[in-house]
């Protein structure tokens, strides 16, 4: 199955996907030539090939407004290719700005060789989606701008999937419907062409199944609409959050992943994890704005094959396991742990007798909770048994979809689990506490009344 695997050791932006796809091989003229077909002006794209740590790679930008960068050097670059309408030569140096969303980011870079700009205004057409600087365009403008192009139908049912998950965000952080959140202009076009782009890149490569590495975030702070704020981004931060993606923040003091980027995560992304019987064939490099103190500013794209996996309708989640081993500890006081965890809120806790060092039978202590509670758990282990340190791991647990049904048997109604998998009924638990019940009310034998509510729930 043909699959896209991107490595995010240092962050993820709009323009640094778009680079990533293009170096991949996606060509500058097919992305052009869809991107056309928004009607969306006042903007012109740049790609060149930049470095960051030596490593070499594409880096993308939407210039916004009609005004080129030039150069009038006249100096002679024989040995070096120049793709740019405004014969620019040797190096140069600007400045602008880019708003994911709401955040505004301010930066300067440099530019090495092989420019090109491509333009996506037209001077001759009159704008039929006119908007202020001032005013920008809402989320509701740019739904329509989307739904009235001639973009294939997955481009725009994609791209509208990617805006919704930044407008939900930033909805939520200012308190309004998501309609009514308003990009500025020059936001509003950068964003456009990212998502919109990306949208159509992955279109171009086939469609690709996407997987990525765990998020890896930098730290500090930021200033943004929002005010000065710690990274990541509020936006990001909550776009990342809607679908539970795992964050680990690293040493580089910058904002590594836009609000932008987070979105392309959440809307494309299967799977966050290493990789997994991936067999590459290209690697692209997706070159940022910045350069950082720690690590290359690069997004790492790579598509390859994985083998076809068959999906099933479980349910999943992810859950902490935390372990200790005990040698002397009093077994009424793990009968009261038992119940003490339990109530606290535990998903489930266990006993196991182990052989420990110096041939002493021990006990494995196994608790299952959800990940945000493990350290409550933790201190509960250690101040309520023997222990001098727990084990901690997070898990993921594949579930069947579970229902809930009356049984109808000769004792009276009982309460009955089904488990199901893919539409078929796999497992059929009666609850005990139900069944218990009713044998003391009718006075009869608790396994009896356990298999008459099998028996029925069939």
């Amino acid at each position: 199955m043909k699959t896209l695997y991107l490595d995010i050791f240092s962050g993820i932006s709009g323009d640094m996907f778009m680079g990533s796809m293009l170096d991949l091989g996606v060509k500058m003229e097919d992305l052009t030539r869809e991107l056309e077909k928004l009607r969306l002006h006042g903007y012109h794209l740049h790609i060149s090939r930049e470095k960051r740590f030596q490593i070499e790679g594409a880096r993308f930008e939407v210039h916004v407004g009609d005004h080129h960068h030039g150069d009038e050097h006249s100096h002679d670059h024989s040995n070096e290719e120049h793709q740019h309408e405004h014969e620019h030569h040797g190096e140069h140096t600007h400045s602008h700005e880019h708003q994911h969303g709401e955040h505004s980011h301010t930066h300067a870079h440099e530019h090495e060789h092989h420019h090109e700009h491509r333009h996506g205004h037209s001077h001759g057409e009159e704008h039929s989606h006119e908007h202020s600087a001032e005013h920008g365009r809402s989320h509701a403008d740019i739904v329509k701008l989307i739904k009235a192009s001639a973009l294939s139908e997955w481009v725009k049912s994609k791209s509208l999937a990617v805006f919704q998950r930044v407008a939900v965000a930033e909805g939520k952080i200012h308190g309004m419907p998501p309609a009514d959140v308003h990009f500025h202009e020059v936001g509003a076009i950068d964003s456009i062409v990212d998502i919109v782009g990306a949208c159509i890149a992955l279109e171009i490569l086939g469609k690709p199944r996407v997987l990525s590495s765990n998020v890896v975030e930098g730290h500090g702070w930021l200033n943004c609409a929002h005010g000065r704020f710690p990274v990541p981004a509020p936006a990001t931060l909550e776009i990342l959050a809607a679908r539970a993606v795992p964050i680990a923040q690293c040493e580089e003091p910058a904002e590594l992943v836009t609000p932008t980027g987070a979105a392309l995560l959440a809307a494309f992304v299967e799977k966050f994890g290493p990789m997994d019987s991936f067999a590459p064939s290209r690697v692209g490099f997706g070159i940022g704005k910045r350069n950082n103190k720690t690590r290359p500013n690069v997004l790492r794209a790579i598509l390859g094959e994985t083998s076809a996996t068959v999906t099933h309708d479980w349910e999943t989640d992810t859950i902490a396991v935390l372990e200790t081993n005990l040698d002397d500890v009093n077994p009424e006081l793990l009968g009261n742990f038992l119940d003490l965890a339990i109530s606290a809120g535990a998903l489930d806790v266990s006993y196991a007798p182990v052989q420990m060092k110096k041939n002493r039978p021990g006990v494995l202590l196994c608790i299952l909770c959800g990940p945000e509670e493990a350290d409550k758990f933790c201190e509960m282990i250690l101040r309520q048994t023997s222990a001098f340190g727990v084990r901690r791991s997070i898990s993921e647990r594949r579930k069947l979809r579970r229902e809930f049904v009356t049984a109808r048997t000769p004792y009276g109604e009982v309460t009955v689990k089904i488990g199901k998998l893919d539409g078929d009924i796999v497992q059929i638990a009666p609850e005990f506490e139900s069944c218990k019940k009713l044998a003391l009310e009718k006075n009869a034998p608790l396994k009896a009344v356990y298999d008459a509510a099998r028996k029925a729930a069939t």
